[in-house]
């Protein structure tokens, strides 16, 4: 695994298929993708916690259950806490359903349990 790739699993504690993939097929994606990567997860005006309990919850309207859990692992990995997430997924339900609740909820119960 190249530098950068043990990078990005540090950062998110697990690298993408797809990622592993572009390092041999496509590096020149694989370069782009690590390195937007590093730029939007970095703090700014919103810590990397808030962003990443914003990805979750996109993940969960959009009903992608491996976004969901790698986004939740992710959030779990730094620092965000079951209630701080359950409290961001009632805001998800109110605008994108009972839908995209339930399947944030099962995820992070699974993930984060109190």
């Amino acid at each position: 695994m190249d530098a950068q790739l043990k990078e990005l699993e540090e950062e998110i504690g697990k690298v993408p298929l797809i990622v592993k993939k572009w390092a041999t097929e496509d590096p020149e994606l694989k370069e782009w993708v690590t390195e937007m990567d590093k730029h939007v997860w970095k703090d700014g005006k919103l810590s990397r916690q808030t962003k990443k309990i914003i990805a979750v919850c996109v993940a969960a309207a959009l009903r992608d259950r491996h976004a969901v859990r790698a986004q939740a692992a992710g959030a779990s990995h730094l620092g965000v806490d079951y209630d701080e997430m359950e409290e961001a997924l009632r805001v998800t339900f109110l605008l994108a359903g009972m839908p995209a609740y339930t399947y944030g909820r099962t995820a992070i119960d699974d993930l984060m349990k109190k």
